[in-house]
């Protein structure tokens, strides 16, 4: 009989992790659905990248806020991982295979106003930053 019931236990046991392992493939899946709503509430346009530790600046024209994810890895299709997702705020690290990696957070101050800090390594170098992105106008025009 004991024998009996050590299968049982085992069978329940198995059962057990495959429903954690359910659960864990299924927020997987979820988290890949994720909306990013903030990048959303972002005006597209021209906006200007003032580095917070420097002059230098940069213009990028953007059809939405998603493009802010990889200033140091523009126009790669890069793997991305949404770290946090909250209305004030997102933070996503991303792979970009054989390109390098990035890890970076947005914060939301108005529809033209949005913090960065981004850090990771980019053509083999490494980068570290942080700065003020402020849509400055129209795409094409200053």
């Amino acid at each position: 009989m004991s024998g009996g019931r050590t299968t049982t236990r085992r069978i329940r046991i198995s059962g057990q992790c495959l429903a954690a392992v359910a659960c864990l493939v299924g927020g997987a899946a979820l988290g890949q659905g994720v909306q990013l709503a903030m990048l959303d509430r972002l005006d597209p346009g021209m906006w200007e990248i003032r580095m917070r530790d420097s002059r230098q600046s940069e213009r990028v024209c953007l059809e939405d806020g998603r493009r802010l994810i990889q200033l140091r890895h523009p126009n790669l299709t890069c793997r991305q991982f949404v770290v946090e997702d909250e209305p004030g705020s997102v933070t996503i690290h991303y792979v970009c295979p054989g390109q390098g990696s990035g890890r970076t957070r947005l914060r939301f101050e108005t529809p033209r106003l949005v913090q960065v800090e981004s850090a990771g390594v980019a053509s083999r170098l490494p980068f570290d930053f942080a700065a003020e992105a402020r849509r400055v106008g129209d795409c094409g025009k200053s």
